[in-house]
């Protein structure tokens, strides 16, 4: 038995040593298929990407599939099954349109619109991690081959003991595990937890970071503890993972309504621990703290807890001498610049995440720590806010805006965005080579007078934006 993932990845990529050294692809099937994908496309030193396919469902029965379709204009269809359903030319029409929509919102949103590698002559590794059925990766197969691929390799850990004739458009099958009573892939995995397209997303954006010879490399080990930060005669609790040899540390300043088990601000936290980013993320507010709700928007109380987060975290044995920098969401973004402000800070770097930086007010000024503003393209009233903010910001600031995301990133793929947008602003500004903190001013267009004094008004710090981080 297999205890996640990784397991199962480490030992399929054991058995595909005879495929190192070939002009090769690995293509994972989303979503649980990248992430043991992964593992193996960096063993062989080939690259990542993904091929996704999409079930043709008969009209009155959506589970039973008449066919499939793939990138590049692939379409299979089992014409048997059709006429004896009595599918029209029209319905098979009709269930095609709709899938092949949905299929290209799928890539270009896995692949942040990138182009799908080149398969053309070259050997296709498909990567799932289990076959059941065999199904979805006949047809994916299929689409390597219909794309170029001159051999395809179907490599998966667990399987059942005829997998092999299962995938006939399979050139080989390498699958570590078939039991002799296999019922489903779950049963190979001690850990089955679903692999979300955020983390896909990632996964695939670190492997061409490595194709391109990005200097970091993924943490092999990462160790996290529950501790507690000394501020006055309070201990706040928090999260601390240390990645082996860290380049820096990151601080979190949680929003409203939200704290440091906040699902967003962990794949956020995941995502710089695995680029040898140490996380600290602490809870600024006690529990019956929490309940009052005038406690959330008190900026100079949870700035200076901040404040004492960071000295904690600069007395720690793993971060002696290290750059250390905020990441903000909601209200946690103004009470990051707050204590960023403060005499003898020495933050290297500051993240806002749909972030209320206007709340830190006359503060902005102060900042020398460059300045990453991070904006959902749909939360029209925090942009307007933001980019006040911007205009008043000392440091080298840049805003970006996600196209479609709401407040919370709830849309899929876009908390993956912030995730790679935090992750590269901190590595920069971390670099010994980075600029000092406010030797440069990005340009900043700011609104007019009237957008600006309501902006920065009490009554829109208190009544606006400020949900769940």
């Amino acid at each position: 038995m297999f205890r996640d993932r990784p397991d199962a990845a480490a030992q399929l990529l054991r058995r595909l040593d005879h495929l190192r050294g070939e002009d090769a692809v690995v293509l994972g099937l989303p979503r649980g298929g990248v992430p043991v994908a992964a593992v193996v496309a960096e063993g062989l030193g080939v690259p990542l990407d993904v091929i996704v396919v999409r079930k043709l469902g008969l009209p009155f029965q959506p589970e039973v599939a008449m066919g499939a379709i793939g990138e590049g204009g692939v379409r299979l269809v089992n014409s048997e099954l059709v006429g004896r359903a009595g599918v029209s030319i029209a319905e098979l029409s009709e269930v095609e349109r709709h899938e092949r929509a949905t299929l290209d919102r799928r890539v270009a949103m896995l692949r942040r619109g990138a182009a799908p590698r080149s398969l053309e002559g070259r050997t296709a590794i498909v990567v799932d991690d289990g076959l059941a059925t065999g199904s979805t990766a006949e047809v994916a197969c299929r689409v390597a081959r219909s794309l170029g691929a001159h051999r395809v390799v179907l490599a998966i850990p667990i399987g059942p003991e005829d997998a092999a004739s299962r995938v006939p458009s399979a050139n080989e099958v390498v699958c570590v595990e078939s039991p002799h009573w296999f019922h489903a892939v779950g049963q190979g995995y001690e850990d089955f937890s679903p692999t979300s397209d955020e983390e896909v997303m990632l996964l695939l954006d670190a492997a061409e970071r490595r194709l391109a010879g990005e200097p970091w490399r993924p943490a092999r080990s990462i160790e996290t503890a529950q501790v507690e930060v000394p501020h006055g005669g309070l201990r706040l609790a928090a999260d601390l993972s240390v990645p082996e040899a860290p380049t820096g540390f990151v601080v979190f300043a949680h929003g409203s309504g939200s704290s440091r088990h906040s699902p967003r601000n962990r794949l956020v936290a995941d995502a710089l621990q695995r680029a040898g980013l140490g996380t600290l993320l602490p809870d600024l507010l006690l529990p019956h703290e929490e309940a009052d709700r005038a406690n959330v928007f008190d900026i100079p109380l949870l700035a200076d807890r901040l404040v004492s987060a960071v000295a904690w975290l600069r007395a720690h044995p793993g971060a002696t001498g290290l750059p250390i920098g905020y990441f903000g969401a909601s209200t946690g973004g103004g009470a990051a610049l707050w204590a960023a402000s403060e005499p003898g800070a020495h933050i290297a770097a500051i993240v806002s995440r749909g972030g209320r930086p206007d709340l830190a007010g006359e503060r902005l000024g102060s900042v020398r720590a460059p300045t990453l503003l991070i904006v959902g393209g749909a939360d029209h009233q925090v942009i307007e806010l933001n980019r006040w903010a911007q205009a008043r910001i000392a440091a080298p600031c840049e805003l970006e805006i996600v196209p479609g995301a709401t407040h919370l990133f709830e849309e899929a793929g876009t908390l993956a965005e912030v995730a790679i947008l935090a992750r590269d602003w901190f590595l920069r500004h971390f670099a010994p080579s980075a600029p000092a903190a406010g030797s440069a001013r990005s340009a900043a267009s700011a609104p007019s007078a009237a957008s600006a004094a309501s902006a920065a008004s009490e009554s829109s710090a208190r009544s606006g934006p400020g949900g769940p981080a």
